[in-house]
């Protein structure tokens, strides 16, 4: 009967691991609750948020009400900031409020920025006085600082505890807490002195204490540091946890690694779109209104379009020249092309190279004499094999050839100058240097290259 029983539940174990959102959709409009509760509950929390999202709102609302208490909380965490707040605002304000006190302190606050200040209001007075505390504490440091993206829910144990003190502690905080894999140790003024990992506690002799064996070089974050500063820590030593501390080297909460995944993603995605020009968004494509979109966009598309008139004025200056020789006209989109497409490499290699710390503005004449003799390389390519088509298929006459294969190479060499340094001069400003990326930098090295073009020719066709 036992072994029936066993193979029962393993079956059922099976049929669980393959329900997916139809399996749940399907129980969900049948009304069988209690089976829907039981398969959710095995379900990764993640993937239950990834179902919930393409739901609708009324099926949305009935699967959290089946939740318990706590997954619901780590469900919610998962969802897109418009599905959290329809969910919010469509339970009762003791739901709304249960949820938000098993939510970890980082993700609560990050729900609270992006509410209405009456929805706000009504929520914080349905949460535990603990959460409020916690959710007021995070607020009060800045924008995009390690301060705003920490959480209070961390293990901390004192120096002169003993290590069956400390495992103690963890079994009565662990369940509500962040992380448990690394413990802080403190004195008596809450001052960081030290780390422990919990394998170490768990291999120690209980009666060892706490100050004996934890590390004491500890590496720490400030409240006021930058996220994406932050990040880059993270990624230096490879921790999954990191400590974070105020001026007086006290403990004030931590940073995960899953906090510092979701700063690196938004610091790319802001990045990408300003070396695009357009202005940085923090909702999805598909989420944002024609009207924001066109916003983000018409600013850069407006000085870009006005700084290209510089382009048009160097043509018009040259108008009787061209008249002369038509067939130079043909080659300005190349030219022109060839130049934005050279600087534009540069640019993002630079760029990111800033952005990963590789560079910095004291490596500017390493950087310059290195991008200029690549720009000679490949400029020197480009033009050989346009000279034998200018020759061979255009059939255009040495001396016009010669004209834009020189003009090539130094609009190449020009653009590689350009968009090396840029955005390393915007570095040392204080500019993000994504600012100077392609779109603004071709319109530069197109000016520019015009120029050199048209000299070029006056020398060599004497027009």
């Amino acid at each position: 009967m036992s072994d029936e029983r066993d193979d029962l539940n393993r079956e059922t174990e099976e049929n669980i691991v393959n329900y997916g959102k139809e399996e749940i959709l399907d129980l969900l409009h049948k009304g069988q609750y209690t089976k829907l509760r039981q398969v959710v509950q095995e379900l990764n929390d993640a993937d239950i948020a990834d179902y919930i999202e393409d739901m609708d709102e009324e099926e949305i609302v009935k699967i959290f009400r089946i939740l318990p208490k706590a997954m619901a909380a780590s469900v919610f965490s998962y969802l897109e900031i418009d599905v959290q707040q329809f969910v919010i605002t469509s339970l009762s304000d003791k739901d709304a409020g249960t949820i938000i006190d098993n939510m970890m302190s980082d993700d609560a606050k990050e729900l609270m920025e992006e509410m209405p200040a009456n929805v706000v209001k009504r929520l914080i007075a349905n949460t535990s006085p603990d959460t409020r505390k916690a959710i007021n504490h995070l607020m009060r440091y800045p924008e995009d600082s390690a301060g705003s993206i920490m959480t209070v829910e961390y293990i901390d144990l004192k120096e002169s505890q003993t290590v069956a003190q400390a495992i103690e502690r963890i079994r009565k905080m662990g369940l509500d807490s962040e992380t448990i894999n690394i413990c802080y140790v403190l004195d008596n003024q809450r001052t960081l002195v030290g780390t422990v990992a919990l394998r170490y506690l768990l291999l120690s002799d209980p009666d060892a204490v706490i100050g004996d064996i934890m590390h004491k070089n500890v590496i720490s974050l400030h409240t006021l540091m930058d996220q994406e500063e932050a990040a880059k820590i993270f990624a230096k030593y490879d921790f999954t946890a990191m400590p974070v501390v105020d001026n007086e080297d006290r403990l004030v909460g931590i940073i995960t690694v899953d906090d510092v995944v979701g700063i690196i993603e938004e610091e790319a995605t802001e990045d990408i779109q300003k070396m695009a020009a357009v202005m940085p968004s923090d909702k999805p494509y598909l989420k944002t209104s024609i009207f924001d979109a066109y916003k983000k966009r018409i600013p850069w598309l407006l000085l870009l379009m006005i700084s290209a008139t510089f382009t048009g004025k160097i043509i018009t200056s040259f108008e009787n020249a061209l008249s002369r020789y038509v067939v130079l006209t043909a080659f300005i989109p190349m030219l022109m092309d060839t130049g934005g497409n050279a600087g534009g490499q540069a640019s993002a290699i630079i760029i990111r190279g800033l952005s990963l710390d590789e560079i910095s503005f004291g490596d500017w004449f390493t950087v310059v004499w290195k991008e200029i003799r690549t720009a000679i390389l490949c400029g020197l390519t480009l033009a050989l094999c346009n000279f034998a088509k200018l020759l061979l298929f255009d059939k255009v006459s040495v001396a016009v050839a010669f004209v834009v294969c020189v003009t090539l190479i130094f609009a190449v060499v020009v653009a590689k100058f350009v968009g090396a340094t840029l955005p390393m001069l915007a570095k040392k400003i204080g500019m993000d240097p994504a600012v100077m990326a392609s779109p603004f930098i071709t319109t530069i090295v197109d000016a520019i290259s015009l120029l050199i073009y048209f000299r070029v020719a006056s020398v060599v066709l004497g027009i």
